[in-house]
Order: C-alpha cells, then sequence, then structure tokens
C-alpha cells in the first residue's frame, strides 16, 4: 500500500483470522510471513528444511515427552501462538511451548493462550538471522516467560535464556538441564540433533 496507511492488526483481530494457520505471526500489529522480517519482506514463505523438522521433533520427543510423562502440564508445538505485546499487539508462533497445570489447570484445552507459558523453546532455521531470534526471545521474556531455550542446529548447541541474565549455553556434550521449570529434566544436548 504505497503513500496509504495501513491500519494496524490487534491480536484479536489477528487470531480471528490467521487461527488456524502455520507459518505466520503479528509483529508490531503488522501479519508477517516465515521467512520476512518487517524491514526486509521474504519473495514467499520459508519452508522449514528437513534437520530443521527432526530437531523439532525431537524438542518435543525429549522435552514435551517429560513434561507429559511426569504430567507436569500442557505442550504444544507448530508455531503455538503466543500473544507478546498489546500495543501495538505481537503474537509470535513457538516451535513448542510448556504451560504448567498450576498455572492452567486440566481441563477443556482453550482455542487460545491467553498467559505466558513458563518454557517457550525456538529451533532456529537456516533463515534466521541472529537478530531475529534475539527480538523473539526478548520479546517472551517481556511478555513474562521466565524460560527461553534456543536450539541451534548449525552449531548443536542449546541457549537458555532467564529475564536479563546472560543466557546460559549447552553444547554437544553438556547435558541440558532446566530446574527452575523442569526439575530433574537432564538431556544431552547431542540428542537433539540426532
Amino acid at each position: 500500500m504505497s503513500g496509504a496507511t495501513q491500519k494496524l492488526m490487534t491480536a484479536e483481530e489477528f487470531l480471528a483470522k490467521y487461527g488456524d494457520c502455520s507459518g505466520v505471526e503479528l509483529i508490531d500489529g503488522r501479519v508477517v510471513w516465515s521467512g520476512e522480517e518487517p524491514d526486509h519482506p521474504a519473495q514467499g514463505i520459508t519452508v522449514p528444511r528437513f534437520k530443521h523438522g527432526v530437531v523439532c521433533h525431537n524438542v518435543d520427543a525429549l522435552i514435551g515427552g517429560f513434561i507429559r510423562t511426569n504430567q507436569l502440564g500442557w505442550v504444544a508445538i507448530n508455531d503455538t501462538f503466543v500473544p507478546v505485546k498489546t500495543n501495538p499487539a505481537s503474537v509470535r508462533g513457538a516451535d513448542l511451548l510448556y504451560v504448567s497445570y498450576v498455572r492452567l489447570p486440566k481441563g477443556e484445552v482453550p482455542d487460545n493462550l491467553t498467559l505466558p507459558p513458563d518454557l517457550v523453546v525456538e529451533v532456529r532455521s537456516p533463515s534466521d538471522r541472529r537478530s531475529t531470534i534475539m527480538t523473539k526471545v526478548e520479546q517472551y521474556a517481556a511478555a513474562g516467560v521466565p524460560v527461553v531455550v534456543v536450539f541451534d542446529p548449525r552449531t548443536e548447541s542449546a541457549a537458555v535464556f532467564r529475564g536479563d541474565e546472560f543466557p546460559q549455553v549447552f553444547h554437544n556434550g553438556d547435558e541440558l538441564t532446566l530446574p527452575d521449570v523442569l526439575p530433574s529434566f537432564s538431556v544431552p544436548v547431542k540428542r537433539f540433533f540426532e
């Protein structure tokens, strides 16, 4: 829309229109498709590569499996929407998120998440710039997500972010632990990339 002012979308409008879509987020009131950044539009939708999909599956199998086995809470995957900002609205899509039953008791699964998850996991795509990932991490933290984990298939590492602390980085030979949100969880980092 050259020269015209685009109306910013609210989170409610975004969820009503794109609630069943994948690969789309709302950033500062504007719809952004996967592979795009607000100042650098992509030529088309970026589809995750096979390695990204394998790592996402492993994240769900290992972290999600631990949560389900121990009946700790809800696990959602596949770009599940997380509202991170209200004015202008931003809604991000998490590769995996966890909400404890303490914060969202068992019962009927709500259509949309209205509170910040206990944990968000992102798997860095080949097209993701470091700045894009860091913006997402900062938005999750500002929205009240206490722990964000970013897996990087290129470096086979996991970075754990908590509020304003420096990230804790786990490499291929390390054990990933998340004692503040998943007590007794411990998995070798290499298993996420196998």
